[in-house]
């Protein structure tokens, strides 16, 4: 994984918000019919809606959240779904903290 990806995901108020709207997908996402969002993931369509953007824009977002290994996508008919990488996040953070860390 590259960090300067992960920077650059983490840069944008827009996919901050996904991250934060998917940590309880069925608080923000309970109508979502078509699968369980805790589950099976969220449509980028319904992700779309939340951040008030078109189709293309949120793609394009959930799209360098995933290059950067904070979501994971999957496809299920003519769905895509995402769920957060919570093993990534955590180590994105991490290595974060030991970067900005004094360091002997």
């Amino acid at each position: 994984m590259e960090r300067s990806t992960q920077m650059k995901a983490m840069a944008s108020e827009q996919r901050l918000k996904v991250l934060k709207l998917l940590i309880d997908p069925a608080e923000h996402f309970g109508h979502q019919w078509s699968a369980d969002p805790e589950e099976f993931g969220v449509c980028m369509t319904l992700i779309a809606d939340a951040l008030a953007v078109s189709q293309p824009t949120a793609s394009r977002h959930l799209d360098i959240l995933r290059q950067a290994g904070f979501l994971t996508v999957r496809k299920h008919l003519k769905w895509s779904y995402c769920k957060r990488d919570e093993a990534n996040i955590s180590d994105y953070f991490e290595w974060l903290r030991n970067e900005l860390s004094l360091k002997a």
